[in-house]
C-alpha cells in the first residue's frame, strides 16, 4: 500500500511539475504573440488612437480647467464600425492623452451619433451651479430601427449633462431637444455662445444643406435660418459642420468661416472637408462676396468647393470650444481616415487615428480670405533629436534621413526649396522601407500641383480605391521659392505647405516600417534648406 501511496505521490508530482511548465509555456506563447500596447504593427506613435477597437469622428471637444476633451465615434465590441458610443480622452498639453471610460451609451433612443460639447458658464440649463458651471454635450440620436423601417424621422438632437468635469454624464429626461421634422440626414449638432447675439448657436447637417438654431438655455430651441443648398460640392452628404468666428488682422475684424464635411465627393474621391468664409449677424450665415465665386456652381452647372485639406485621410474635424481667451487658438482635429477603406485597413487590435492638432487662422489672398494650418506650438515638446540643413542643390537626390532598417522615421521635417533651375520638372521627398516599399511626396511644376504617391508604399490590397493613383493638391503661391512642414509618423504623413495655405493628409501601410527619407529633384537643380526633428512617442 506505501509502495503504491509514494508512486502516487511522485505521479502527481511529475504530473504537477509538466502541467505548470505547460502553462507557463502556454503563457510565454501568448505573451509572445500578443504585441505590446501600442506598439503594433502600423501603430501611430504621436498621433492619438484608441486603445483598442473601432474609432471615428471626433465629438464634444471641448476645454475646461485645464484639461482638452477628446470625445469620438466609438464601438468597443469589434475594429469595425457598430453601434456607436461617445469614447473619451482628456489632455492638458493636446499631445499626450489619458483615456477615460466610455462617455455616452447607445440606449433605447437610439445610437449616439456626433456633436460638440461646451461649458455652460451661466448655468443656463440648470443642469449645475453658477460657481460649478455643468459641462453640456449636444449629440445626435441616431434610431436604427427606424432607419431600417424606412422613416425619415430616425435622427434628432439631444443633451446630456456632467457636473463631475466631464466624468460621468447624465442624459437630459426631456430629450430630443430638437426632433426631426422629416429630414433623413439630420445630424451632427455644433454649438457655441455667441456673445454678440447673446444666445447659443447651433449649427447641423440637415439634408442639401445646413440648419441653424439659436437657444437661451440649450433645451428650448429656436430655427433662425439655413445655408448651403445652393454653394459648395452636394456630391455626396453632408456631416460634421462646424461654425466659429476668426479674425482677420489684415481687416481689423471678425470673419466667420463654417466647415462641413462631405462623404463622398472628396477633392481626390471618397470623404473630405470643405469650408465657406462669410459673416454671421446672429441669425443668418452670408458669404463673403469674394468668397461666392469660389463655392456656386460655374456657368457649366459644375459644383465648386474649397477644401481644407486635400489629401485623402482628413475628416469629419472640428475645433475645441471655450479655449480659454488669453490662448486665442481655434484648435481643430480631424480622422485620420477615409469612409473609402476605413473598415478595412490592415489594422486589427485597434482601428483609426487622429490627425495632429492644428491652428487654423484666416489669411487674405488675392482671391479673398482663406484658412491657413499649422501644428500647435505644444507638439515641439515631443521633440527630441534636431539637425539642421544647410543650404544644399540638389539635382538629382540628396539623403534627409537614414536610421537603419529597425528604426522607424518618426520626424518633423521642415524645408525651403528654391528653383534654381527652368528645366526643373518636380521635386520633393521619398520615404523608403528595408522591404523595398516607396512613398513619394512632391511638386509637379510641369502640373502646377503637389502630388502624394503611395502606390508601391506597401500593402494596398484591402482596397482598389486607395492606391489607384496620383492624388493632388493646388500651388496657391506665386514665385520660386516653396516651404514643407511635413510630420511623418509610421502610417501616416501630414503636409502644410505654401505656409500652410495647403494641407495634404495621407495614410499608408508599409511591409516594414519606412526608415530612409530622400529629397529628390527631376530634370534641373534645386536648393533646399531647413530642420529635422526627431519626434517621441506620447505612448
Amino acid at each position: 500500500m506505501k509502495t503504491r501511496f509514494y508512486t502516487g505521490i511522485v505521479f502527481c508530482a511529475i504530473f504537477g511539475f509538466l502541467l505548470i511548465q505547460c502553462q507557463d509555456m502556454s503563457n510565454e506563447t501568448e505573451t509572445l504573440a500578443k504585441p505590446e500596447l501600442y506598439q503594433e504593427r502600423h501603430r501611430p506613435q504621436f498621433h492619438f488612437s484608441p486603445k483598442e477597437k473601432w474609432m471615428n469622428d471626433p465629438n464634444g471637444m471641448v476645454y475646461y480647467q485645464g484639461e482638452y476633451h477628446l470625445f469620438y465615434q466609438y464601438y468597443p465590441d469589434s475594429s469595425v464600425w457598430g453601434p456607436m458610443h461617445w469614447g473619451h480622452a482628456i489632455s492638458r498639453d493636446l499631445v499626450h492623452w489619458e483615456h477615460l471610460p466610455i462617455a455616452l451609451y447607445p440606449d433605447s433612443s437610439g445610437y449616439i451619433f456626433s456633436g460638440s460639447a461646451v461649458v455652460d458658464w451661466n448655468n443656463s440649463s440648470g443642469f449645475g451651479t453658477p460657481e460649478e458651471p455643468p459641462l453640456i454635450a449636444i449629440f445626435t440620436y441616431h434610431d436604427v430601427k427606424g432607419e431600417k423601417a424606412g422613416t425619415n424621422t430616425f435622427q434628432d438632437q439631444a443633451i446630456a449633462y456632467s457636473i463631475d468635469n466631464g466624468r460621468t454624464w447624465t442624459k437630459y429626461d426631456g430629450n430630443p431637444v430638437i426632433p426631426n421634422p422629416g429630414i433623413r440626414d439630420f445630424r451632427d449638432p455644433k454649438v457655441i455662445w455667441d456673445p454678440e447675439s447673446e444666445q447659443w448657436i447651433m449649427v447641423f447637417a440637415a439634408g442639401n444643406q445646413v440648419k441653424i438654431y439659436g437657444s437661451q438655455n440649450l433645451k428650448k430651441w429656436r430655427h433662425l435660418s439655413d445655408f448651403g443648398e445652393e454653394y459648395g460640392s452636394h456630391a455626396g452628404v453632408w456631416e460634421c459642420p462646424d461654425l466659429f468666428p476668426l479674425w482677420l488682422e489684415e481687416e481689423q475684424k471678425h470673419h466667420w468661416v463654417l466647415l462641413l464635411s462631405i462623404n463622398p465627393g472628396g477633392p481626390n474621391g471618397g470623404s473630405a472637408t470643405q469650408y465657406f468664409v462669410g459673416d454671421f449677424d446672429g441669425r443668418q450665415f452670408v458669404l463673403d462676396e469674394r468668397f461666392r465665386t469660389a463655392v456656386e456652381k460655374s456657368k457649366t452647372g459644375a459644383e465648386q468647393a474649397v477644401w481644407l485639406d486635400y489629401g485623402r485621410d482628413n475628416y469629419a474635424g472640428v475645433t475645441w470650444a471655450d479655449v480659454p481667451k488669453e490662448d486665442g487658438r481655434r484648435i481643430f482635429i480631424g480622422w485620420m481616415s477615409n469612409w473609402d477603406y476605413a473598415k478595412v485597413v490592415p489594422t486589427e487590435t485597434w482601428r483609426s487615428a487622429m490627425t495632429c492638432p492644428r491652428s487654423l487662422t484666416l489669411r487674405p489672398t488675392i482671391a479673398g480670405p482663406r484658412l491657413v494650418q499649422n501644428w500647435v506650438d505644444e507638439l515641439k515638446t515631443l521633440e527630441r533629436v534636431s539637425s539642421e540643413i544647410p543650404p544644399t542643390k540638389v539635382s538629382n537626390t540628396f539623403d534627409l534621413i537614414d536610421q537603419g532598417p529597425d528604426e522607424a522615421v518618426q520626424s518633423h521635417v521642415e524645408l525651403k526649396m528654391k528653383i534654381l533651375s527652368e528645366d526643373v520638372s518636380s521635386f520633393g521627398i521619398t520615404l523608403f522601407s528595408a522591404a523595398g516599399d516607396s512613398y513619394i511626396l512632391g511638386y509637379s511644376i510641369a502640373d502646377g500641383h503637389f502630388f502624394s504617391d503611395r502606390r508601391k508604399a506597401g500593402d494596398h490590397s484591402f482596397s482598389d480605391e486607395f492606391a489607384s493613383e496620383k492624388h493632388v493638391g493646388p500651388h496657391l503661391l506665386a514665385g520660386d521659392t516653396m516651404n514643407f512642414d511635413i510630420l511623418i509618423d509610421r502610417s501616416s504623413i501630414e503636409l502644410l505647405a505654401d505656409n500652410g495655405s495647403l494641407a495634404l493628409t495621407e495614410l499608408f501601410f508599409p511591409t516594414s516600417d519606412f526608415n530612409r527619407v530622400t529629397f529628390f529633384s527631376h530634370g534641373g537643380e534645386v536648393e533646399v534648406s531647413g530642420s529635422l526633428k526627431k519626434v517621441a512617442s506620447i505612448w
